[in-house]
């Protein structure tokens, strides 16, 4: 993640770095990126890039949180207690017409999903989540990557994905659902 010196810039140069950032990280996977195109674009010298991330994984990481908060900010948290199968499907039918439709970010999470999931740290998992919430959103999430990489059948995934979160939330937990 970004250091302090980055936090602390102004928000147009802030914003100018990021601009740059989603640029490259867009248009290049990550091992493909380089430091020398990003400094370009957005008008810093090699060593300030280096005072605000550890290397390009830093920086790859910090973009890709940045456009999972923007792109879930309309979302909510998730109800603990309160299983509803139509909130997860609503989630990602809501986050792949976002992402589609985005000009900003579809590039980017389309690469993430093809070429640089495997490159970074998974995500951490709320560990407050039930065991019939964490496999719908472990299918959700499936449905969005299977959508990102096979865009031409976006709709086969959304029809299959809330009949799969149907069927854990009637199967009444998870050890219904493996079990046979």
């Amino acid at each position: 993640m970004p250091t302090t010196t980055f936090t602390n810039l102004p928000a147009a140069k802030r914003s100018r770095v990021t601009a740059a950032l989603l640029t490259e990280f867009s248009a290049h996977s990550l091992a493909d990126a380089q430091v020398a195109r990003i400094i370009k674009t957005a008008g810093i010298a090699r060593g300030a890039f280096y005072k605000y991330f550890a290397d390009l994984t830093d920086a790859y990481q910090f973009l890709f949180h940045t456009a999972l908060a923007d792109i879930h900010a309309g979302f909510g948290p998730v109800d603990a207690g309160q299983f509803q199968a139509q909130r997860y499907y609503d989630a990602v039918a809501a986050f792949v017409e976002h992402v589609t439709n985005s000009q900003q970010y579809y590039q980017l999470i389309q690469r993430h999903y093809a070429e640089n999931e495997s490159l970074v740290p998974p995500l951490p998992v709320s560990v407050d989540l039930s065991a019939v919430d964490w496999a719908a959103m472990t299918l959700s999430h499936a449905a969005i990557k299977e959508v990102m990489q096979q865009p031409n059948r976006p709709s086969s995934y959304l029809e299959t994905s809330p009949a799969g979160v149907k069927l854990i939330s009637k199967s009444g937990g998870m050890t219904n659902v493996f079990s046979t």
